[in-house]
């Protein structure tokens, strides 16, 4: 270990600037920060800092904090603020990245090296052996790649805006996130390299949005990073259906339904925070849910926030310091309910002891000439998708800007997309929990993309969307317990969409997209089964929507 020195009195006089703005408001706590290097099974050393309390003596918990990006900031907005909260931290920088050895390749050895590091914490002097987790992202991925297969368990856990499984989240229901994928793949490809990083934001995003729409796709990562990036090409060659790759990457991944090493039975308790339009949240809240089924003791809050927005930020550090102390300092238990709730449209946190928490479901019903209602309609509706002009996507959970709730009238215009519309509300509407759809389509490629968009129409008439969900349909992997086939060939495709807690006020009027994709969100569909990756050439294709008696194609809203 190598001293840094003490932190300069700039640094502690910017780092309590820093507090108030990240709403911490305790009194700051001097620290010191130490140089560590954490060998690895394979030789591999693992370079991190750790951050003590000045002026304390003996063993104490540790906070370990895995990062894959710039340990600096990372540092200033994650490490600094509990090291001043008197917390010992270890910010490490994961395998590959900014002077830790190895290749940076995500997901494959974070289970290995995490609980290598873990191990070794626990061996020194300064360490009481007692080790809690937390950071958002990656870093909370890192955190679920270790905590069911520690031994002794973590005493505690705060993994936020991420999921147990990310990747999952990159093939939504069989549809590549392509969008979020590239996005992701920019940042860590350049995230290193003197300038890149750093050019202006519009730059940055022409050279995205020309990547996107290449053909083929497999060398994209060459357009947005200058090299090739490992992540995309395993994102990009493991997404056909029955490959194991990402399983086999995963290992014993967390098993929500046996015991033993691997399982929920290891976890500790488990702080969350994320936000409604976070892209993780749908498989964030299957966590939370799976954490509770199985006795953890477990807590989230969910705000109205984009992926890493600053008010998440401060979120997840106030309820970090809370938790932590609890749980490494014998601090009070953190109060509320254990689910904490931002009712989007009413300006209103709920709190419940359970998610999803008790709702009605109601059905809302698409039907003839665009219309939505209580009761299955009559008839037949058509789109024509075609991959050479794929239908766009505005807003929702995305890494890229502009996302959340945008006017859908450009997306609403084009002959590709249906729009059922219903009538005024007479009372408000809140709708919290998991949304879903039953679409009956008939279409005429094996290979198509059925792509469902919830909406709030206000009074002006201006759609902005709520929720959605998309289902990739291949004959290889369908019928299957969300696609059923008919006698007659039509298809009821189950389709879950994100969550949500959201007030449809008074007349406003509820509004249901159907669409064959939405570019460049998710990869384009071509229509012939060739993989996204490779494909060059498309196939234009007709899906017919049914929504008859005998076919009550159909929203589900979990209403308070």
């Amino acid at each position: 270990m190598s001293n840094l020195g003490d932190v300069h009195p700039l640094l502690r006089a910017a780092g309590s600037l820093a507090d108030r703005a990240l709403g911490l408001t305790s009194p700051p706590v001097p620290y010191d920060r130490t140089r560590v290097h954490v060998p690895m099974p394979d030789g591999t050393v693992l370079v991190g800092t750790r951050y003590r309390p000045s002026r304390t003596d003996g063993p104490l918990p540790v906070v370990l904090i895995r990062v894959p990006y710039d340990p600096r900031s990372a540092g200033i907005v994650f490490a600094a603020p509990l090291a001043r909260r008197g917390f010992q931290v270890v910010l490490q920088s994961t395998r590959g990245t900014f002077g830790s050895g190895g290749h940076f390749r995500p997901f494959t050895s974070e289970r290995e090296d995490g609980l290598a590091t873990v191990a070794w914490l626990r061996q020194q002097p300064w360490c009481d052996g007692r080790i809690a987790t937390t950071g958002g992202s990656y870093l909370g991925y890192t955190q679920w790649a270790v905590a069911p297969y520690a031994d002794p368990p973590l005493t505690a856990m705060s993994p936020h805006i991420t999921a147990a499984r990310m990747t999952d989240t990159f093939y939504a229901q069989g549809a590549p996130a392509l969008l979020n994928a590239l996005a992701w793949t920019a940042m860590i490809g350049t995230q290193e390299r003197g300038g890149i990083p750093l050019l202006p934001h519009p730059i940055r995003a022409a050279k995205l949005g020309k990547a996107l729409r290449r053909v083929p796709l497999q060398a994209a990562d060459v357009e947005v990073a200058g090299a090739p990036v490992p992540y995309w090409r395993d994102f990009v060659e493991h997404a056909e259906p029955g490959d194991g790759y990402w399983d086999a990457t995963y290992g014993e991944s967390p098993a929500f339904d046996r015991e033993g090493p691997g399982s929920l039975a290891n976890m500790p308790p488990v702080s969350m925070v994320t936000g409604w339009w976070d892209l993780f949240v749908a498989e964030q809240m299957r966590d939370y849910r799976a954490l509770r089924a199985a006795g953890v003791p477990a807590r989230i809050v969910v705000g109205p926030w984009l992926h890493g927005a600053l008010e998440e930020v401060r979120t997840s550090l106030r309820t970090d310091v809370a938790w932590l102390d609890h749980h490494l300092r014998g601090g009070p238990e953190p109060e509320g309910a254990p689910v904490r709730l931002f009712l989007q449209q009413a300006d209103q946190w709920l709190e419940f002891e359970e998610w999803p928490p008790p709702a009605t479901a109601r059905e809302v019903h698409l039907q003839a000439a665009g219309r939505l209602g209580e009761e299955p309609g009559t008839g037949v509706s058509t789109y024509v998708y075609d991959p050479a002009d794929p239908t766009p996507s505005i807003g929702g959970p995305l890494l890229q800007p502009p996302g959340e709730q945008i006017d859908q009238s450009p997306v609403e215009a084009r002959a590709d997309v249906l729009v059922f519309t219903g009538d005024p509300l007479p009372a408000d509407l809140d709708v919290v929990g998991p949304v879903t759809a039953v679409v009956h389509v008939r279409p005429e490629l094996d290979h198509a993309d059925v792509f469902v968009r919830v909406c709030d129409v206000d009074e002006r008439g201006v759609s902005r969307n709520v929720v959605d969900g998309i289902r990739r349909l291949d004959p290889r992997t369908v019928p299957a317990p969300d696609v059923t086939a008919g006698e007659d060939g039509v298809l009821a495709v189950g389709i879950e969409l994100f969550p949500t807690a959201y007030r449809f006020r008074a007349g406003h009027r509820l509004r249901v997209q159907v669409a064959g994709g939405a570019f460049p969100r998710f990869a384009r569909n071509v229509g012939t089964g060739e993989p996204f990756g490779v494909a060059t050439r498309g196939k234009p294709g007709a899906v017919e929507v049914l929504h008859d008696a005998a076919h009550p194609s159909r929203i589900v809203l979990p209403v308070l």
